[in-house]
């Protein structure tokens, strides 16, 4: 039985191209996430066939080549463009002899290296718990083997696998019921900002978009940044204070989204994200010099519908304006309302374009707001006369 050897930093990477569109671009991506992951990309062994195969993913003959390739390169880790099945994972890692990972496990590796807060490291340990349970059988003989005794060790007859299936189960309910305190902590604040009339404005956008970037730059916060995938994965929020309207906001940083995010992500990080559905206005950050933005923002968008957040107001900011020949402007929709920004984060060119939308937006929500309490009271006075007579 074969037994899994310890991670290395040599990767190489397997893509199979199905006929769809964005292929390379998917590849190019996987680069990026295994460089994020601090992966030395060895090689990359490419192939296409119509659907996958249901035992390998892959045909024999190109698993055999994958194997011959990391042989060659001294590499002991495989990672493989696409979401692999268990039974995939594993008839693939006795073939070829090797660590076996998919794409969903080399983003929550990911984000396992960057969370920083308690909360952060939480959703994460949850989401990877949630990937892993259904993989505990693997190449690890000891799974089969059987426990007596009782207590901690199990009951009479429990074999490894069916304990440490109930040992997940157990952290796993307890995750989430300290994930599920973090998230009324923040309800309360979340009415609190609501009844002091703070607007709430989130930053959200494809990753590596400069999110980061233009929450410093607004905010002076000192945010960490980088120019990777998912440099930031806490939630960073700080005050605004907005002179064209008279009044603060709460920006808030948050983790940038990507291609085929990983659904146990999503689920895990739902009370974080669930922020931004409650939010008053998206700032939608693009990456304007990518010749993939559509497709980023398309997937921007899958995300936000995905938790709720498709019907708060949005505009979008084009960053990155100094690496392309846009000049930083406002555009609005037929309605006259602004619709984008495009600006610089890393120059500060454009930024007090956007400090004036923030300024107009802020200002509307205020009358809109008033108008509301002016109408709720008329609605008051109109019933005690009505109850007077």
């Amino acid at each position: 039985m074969f037994e899994r050897p310890e991670r290395g930093t040599a990767v190489i990477l397997a893509s199979l191209d199905f006929g769809k569109p964005n292929y390379v671009e998917s590849l190019d991506e996987l680069r990026l996430l295994a460089s994020s992951a601090g992966l030395e990309v060895a090689g990359v062994v490419e192939g296409k066939r119509p659907k996958p195969d249901a035992g390998l993913f892959v045909g024999t003959g190109k698993a055999d080549e994958i194997a011959s390739a990391a042989r060659m390169a001294d590499a002991q880790l495989v990672i493989f463009n696409h979401e692999l099945s268990p039974v995939q994972e594993r008839n693939l890692e006795r073939r070829m002899q090797c660590r076996v990972l998919d794409r969903t496990a080399l983003i929550l590796d990911i984000f396992a290296q960057r969370a920083r807060s308690n909360e952060g490291k939480l959703q994460v340990e949850l989401a990877q718990l949630r990937h892993y349970a259904t993989r505990l059988v693997r190449g690890w003989t000891h799974l089969e083997r059987q426990k007596g005794g009782i207590g901690m060790r199990g009951g009479p007859g429990e074999t490894q696998l069916e304990l440490d299936r109930r040992l997940i189960a157990q952290r796993i309910k307890t995750i989430e019921g300290k994930l599920d305190k973090h998230a009324r902590s923040r309800a309360v604040q979340r009415r609190s900002r609501q009844r002091g009339g703070v607007l709430s404005v989130s930053l959200v956008g494809y990753t590596n978009a400069g999110k980061s970037t233009l929450f410093n730059t607004l905010t002076r916060a000192g945010a960490y940044a980088a120019d990777q995938l998912f440099a930031t994965l806490d939630t960073t929020s700080r005050k605004l204070w907005v002179p064209e309207a008279g009044r603060e906001v709460v920006i808030s940083d948050t983790v940038g989204f990507i291609t085929h995010l990983p659904h146990t992500l999503v689920a895990a990080f739902h009370a974080t994200l669930e922020e931004t559905a409650h939010a008053d206005l998206l700032l939608h950050v693009v990456d304007s010099a990518s010749p993939n933005r559509e497709i980023q923002m398309e997937e921007v968008e899958k995300v936000l519908k995905e938790i709720g957040a498709e019907a708060v107001p949005q505009f979008r900011v084009m960053n990155k304006t100094d690496l392309t020949d846009a000049a930083p402007q406002v555009a609005r929709n037929e309605y006259g309302k602004i619709a984008a920004v495009w600006l610089s984060a890393r120059t500060g060119a454009g930024i007090e374009l956007l400090r004036g939308a923030l300024g107009e937006f802020a200002r509307s929500a205020k009358s809109t707001s008033e108008a509301l309490d002016a109408h709720a009271i008329q609605d008051i006075s109109d019933t005690e006369l009505h109850g007077t007579a």
